[in-house]
């Protein structure tokens, strides 16, 4: 089969855009920008001159029989962390407020090389250091489901951006949840790769050993379309694999079955909301008919992983932004620089210590992922939390994590679709997570969930 078979097999877009209808999809997520983005505040800069020029372009091509690549004239939407040569990159900054770089992240290029029409910049909280998508250069993101609500963070405007048909893809970064969480909140579908499988290069960092770009998308189809184009080895990234990607489009539509899937009995379901493992459950079920294995497993240490991923994340946050936080700290928002200089009060034995522990945390992921092949959870336990000015930014990031540390701390990929609503009309996710370089595997499991399911396909009523 064909790299052109591959994607007009698995192609499970918003429109065909390969065929000729990039401008039609262009133009449909650029007014739903203008209609929406006033309420949700998703997209922190808007490329639409660009946008159109690019789908143009596409739809010549595909008028001239030439197909620019897996990711032909899909509306994409970038985090406003990862550079975008000739257009702002502000990290959710004042510090960045007029940052325009002069040359593209790794990740941006490969999506223009493949065809993506990229429609703007997708806001974020703060240096990625929160989940409210709260910054001070373009404000608060909220949720397309509930205006009073979080989006998600920190690539909550990725996660809103696609709620409200603003873009058919969108890269966020996932540190310790920053990917899945937002996809969970917003009902949509992303990816947290093996960490190291995508390169950082040109994305502003929050913790270098944990940091990943992450495609986001509805469909988990899309989602592997672009996780294909932007992962493979970049030598400007020193923690970049030099690890070869197998052409895993062509079994993305495959059978499960046999797949085992660990159902934890330990920690990730304690004090989760019963309509939140309600739905989570009910996934397992639908997974079990489409002929997966379910197995009850215990996961040992989970509960204490989220103390020592908090160290890492913190002390390298800290090490990155040190001379900001010691010269100009008054240009951090309040509860950023609150929850950042935390780190300060870590030692270099603490983060020794988290070090060691996470060595050991890898021999015991090895031990179950030669139980089970992928890792079944909620991916946040908790409702989606109200935006609240007084609320401790702290304590909220540290609720709603709790499922995501762990894996990331492993530095495992995991996968989040949409799996139901809540008793309040808000999305629910299930977090699925495998053993390193196994992300083919979670994005056919998501797959062959979504074929039984349409969670992912319902809008919100912003979206119309």
């Amino acid at each position: 089969m064909t790299v052109r078979e591959t994607h007009e097999r698995v192609s499970d877009s918003m429109s065909d855009t390969s065929t000729g209808n990039a401008v039609t999809a262009t133009e449909a997520t650029l007014a739903a920008i203008e209609r929406h983005d006033g309420t949700v505040n998703a997209m922190i800069t808007v490329t639409a001159d660009d946008a159109i020029r690019q789908a143009e372009a596409a739809d010549a091509a595909a008028r001239d029989g030439r197909w620019l690549g897996l990711l032909h004239g899909m509306p994409i939407a970038i985090k406003d962390n990862i550079a975008t040569a000739g257009v702002r990159t502000t990290a959710g900054s004042p510090f960045f407020a007029d940052h325009v770089p002069n040359e593209n992240a790794a990740v941006t290029q490969r999506l223009l090389d493949a065809g993506a029409v990229v429609v703007g910049k997708a806001t974020m909280h703060e240096f990625a250091f929160g989940i409210r998508s709260y910054n001070e250069v373009s404000g608060q993101c909220r949720n397309p489901w509930d205006p009073s609500r979080v989006p998600g963070g920190s690539s909550g405007g990725s996660g809103a951006a696609l709620a409200a048909d603003m873009c058919v893809g969108a890269l966020g970064s996932d540190t310790g949840g920053s990917v899945r969480l937002p996809a969970s909140i917003n009902g949509v579908s992303g990816l947290r790769p093996t960490h190291g499988r995508v390169p950082n290069h040109g994305s502003t960092p929050v913790s270098a050993t944990l940091d990943t770009i992450g495609p986001m998308a509805r469909r988990v189809t899309d989602v592997a379309r672009i996780f294909a184009v932007i992962a493979g080895h970049d030598a400007r990234d020193p923690l970049s694999q030099d690890r070869p990607l197998e052409n895993f489009l062509p079994r993305i539509s495959q059978p499960i079955k046999g797949v085992r899937i660990g159902v934890p009995r330990n920690f990730y379901f304690d004090d989760c909301h019963p309509d939140i493992e309600a739905a989570v459950r009910q996934a397992a079920a639908t997974l079990e008919e489409c002929g997966a294995r379910l197995i009850d497993v215990d996961v040992p240490g989970a509960l204490e992983m989220q103390h020592w991923t908090t160290i890492l994340i913190f002390a390298d946050a800290c090490a990155f932004h040190a001379e900001r936080l010691r010269d100009n700290p008054e240009m951090f928002t309040k509860p950023v620089r609150d929850r950042m200089s935390e780190g300060l009060k870590f030692t270099a034995v603490d983060y020794a210590n988290a070090l060691r522990v996470r060595e050991g945390w890898k021999r015991t992921l090895e031990s179950l992922f030669a139980e089970i092949d992928v890792l079944l959870s909620p991916t946040l336990p908790s409702l989606v939390p109200p935006i609240e000015e007084d609320k401790s930014l702290l304590e909220a990031t540290r609720h709603a994590t709790r499922n995501t540390y762990a894996g990331a701390f492993g530095q495992l990929p995991g996968l989040s679709v949409p799996c139901g609503f809540s008793s309040d009309g808000l999305p629910i996710g299930l977090q699925l997570e495998a053993a390193w370089w196994q992300d083919p595997l979670l994005l056919q499991v998501g797959a062959a969930y979504q074929e039984r399911t349409d969670w992912h396909l319902r809008r919100a009523p912003l979206a119309g």
